[in-house]
């Protein structure tokens, strides 16, 4: 009789757990059914954080910011290094440039600023016209447009310049591509006219080439390269390419950037055709940027 007991719960529990079994495998199947349902096949990924901001030293990069996410930018140069200890090695002869970007959307941005250098102003509008993605929509590169002018409210000696003279325009078609987690490249074919140049051997319309790129060293720091080359014949043999080589610090919401560089303009009619130091023989300024982003409306600022 205990036999015969044995055997029937031992047939019971048998029978239990086949059934459990039965009913889990179905269970895991629609769930998978639906994970699958919910990822389209036709995804796309967007890549995010080419450059950590939307400058990479002296120039822009392709980053924007995001819809109404207000920038705030601050941008010192000293003087060159070779200046001697009675500048303290550049540091008594300083230039900044204060600047405002927002997002228009998160594909459209505006901004304006003020150099100190030569007392300029200056306007941009940058659109982006391509991210680069993966997926089955990749796309291998991003893509964006930017369009500047710049006001120059010096004083010089002499009779009054036309308003009409003091104005330069720069248009960038910034080209990027994020290679891999840690290595971002970017080209940056560029076009300038300026109203008014300083000698008869200077053109009004220049031609530049510009090339950046980052290469993550830690989760927070990034070395950056910068150098752009102007085409022949477009400004006085006095002039030379600007090159800059630094590293990007995030710190929180800030973005800080350290550099040194040929050039002691901040924006692209002063610093693209109008370098005068010499890199290698110590012309060199050393200079940081800093921002900071104010989410003014939805959602916080994206991660760059």
């Amino acid at each position: 009789m205990r036999c015969r007991y044995v055997f029937s719960l031992l047939v019971l529990l048998t029978s239990a757990l086949l059934s459990f079994r039965s009913r889990a495998q179905d269970t895991n199947s629609d769930l998978l059914r639906q994970l699958n349902q919910q990822v389209p096949a036709d995804s796309a990924a967007p890549v995010a954080a080419t450059f950590k901001g939307t400058r990479v030293i002296n120039g822009q990069s392709v980053e924007t910011p995001r819809a109404h996410v207000l920038l705030f930018l601050i941008s010192h140069r000293f003087g060159p290094l070779n200046s001697g200890a009675y500048n303290f090695f550049g540091l008594d002869q300083a230039t900044i440039r204060l600047g405002l970007e927002y997002g228009i959307t998160d594909r459209l941005a505006v901004g304006i600023g003020r150099s100190s250098l030569e007392k300029t102003f200056d306007g941009f509008a940058k659109y982006r016209l391509l991210r680069q993605q993966t997926g089955s929509h990749s796309m291998p590169v991003s893509v964006t447009l930017l369009g500047t002018t710049a006001l120059t409210s010096l004083r010089y000696g002499g009779p009054e310049r036309p308003f009409r003279t003091r104005l330069a325009y720069t248009g960038q078609a910034l080209v990027a591509r994020k290679i891999s987690n840690g290595l971002s490249l970017q080209l940056m074919p560029t076009f300038m006219h300026r109203n008014l140049v300083d000698t008869p051997h200077d053109q009004n319309d220049v031609w530049a080439l510009g090339v950046a790129g980052r290469q993550k060293l830690t989760q927070r720091v990034a070395f950056t390269a910068e150098y752009y080359y102007v085409l022949p014949g477009a400004t006085a043999t006095d002039f030379r390419n600007s090159l800059a080589l630094g590293f990007d610090i995030e710190t929180g919401g800030h973005v800080f950037q350290l550099h040194v560089t040929n050039a002691q303009g901040m924006i692209e009619p002063l610093f693209i055709p109008r370098t005068t130091g010499n890199f290698f023989d110590g012309d060199i300024f050393f200079g940081f940027n800093i921002s900071r982003a104010f989410a003014l409306g939805g959602e916080p600022g994206r991660k760059w």
